[in-house]
């Protein structure tokens, strides 16, 4: 379980990127543009290319990823990864209003709703986790998009965190699916 809460702050500690942005709205000195987060999100990104070629190529072996990825991640891309890059892509094909939320979706509604269904080897997660994962969401979302965007918004991170498709054997990750299906979601009603 200590492992399970460490993985979920880490997970968490991936909003101050998009939370930087907001801040820097409200507080005169703190001047950045959108472009600085992508440019962020690109070094991130390159960063996690190497780490994970590194990982997966060359053997290399740090006690963090004994701690922070899971057993069926040690010979395939680590969901840190997917993280990364569905963050990255969000944040770079979105508007701020839009990719914002998705992230923080991402960031935040994720280990709230792994936390609740940790430990739990399920296709679709129980309706309490759900409910958990579309109400975070949605106030996630709330203060940057429309009622109504926020909501099919927060239904498609539901959805994507909620319910595990598996093709060729290989479940996809929420990791990726979620800040994409929220950020295409908000696109379209938007």
């Amino acid at each position: 379980m200590a492992n399970e809460v460490a993985r979920r702050l880490v997970h968490a500690s991936g909003a101050t990127i998009p939370g930087a942005y907001v801040l820097s709205k409200h507080v005169s000195w703190l001047d950045l543009q959108w472009t600085h987060i992508q440019w962020v999100l690109i070094a991130g990104t390159v960063v996690t290319i190497v780490l994970e070629a590194l990982r997966l190529f060359a053997g290399l072996e740090w006690v963090v990823y004994d701690k922070l990825t899971r057993e069926y991640e040690q010979d395939n891309v680590a969901g840190y990864a997917l993280y990364v890059f569905g963050g990255t892509l969000v944040g770079l094909v979105f508007e701020p209003r839009i990719a914002i939320p998705a992230m923080l979706m991402l960031t935040l509604g994720d280990p709230v709703s792994g936390l609740l269904g940790s430990g739990e080897l399920r296709t679709i997660k129980r309706w309490p986790v759900l409910a958990a994962m579309f109400t975070t969401c949605f106030l996630l979302a709330y203060p940057f998009l429309p009622l109504h965007a926020a909501a099919l918004a927060a239904v498609a991170a539901t959805l994507a965190d909620g319910v595990k498709p598996v093709i060729a054997t290989y479940v996809i990750d929420d990791n990726i699916t979620i800040p994409i299906a929220a950020a295409v979601t908000a696109f379209v009603v938007l």
